[in-house]
């Protein structure tokens, strides 16, 4: 019956791990597609001010 609990718990933690470094990686997956995004805005609002000002 020890061996069926320490393999429990170790699967317990393993998933605990697992669950946490998604956690994380999402963050940094999101945090890299905000700046992202924030960086191609910046581009096509210049595009956009330097089109209108050539009119």
């Amino acid at each position: 019956m020890d061996n069926k609990a320490q393999i429990s718990a170790e699967m317990i933690l393993i998933m605990g791990a697992l669950v946490i470094l998604v956690i994380v990686a999402g963050k940094w997956i999101f945090d890299i597609s905000q700046s992202v995004a924030g960086n191609v805005s910046t581009v096509v609002d210049a595009a956009k001010d330097s089109t209108i000002n050539k009119m």
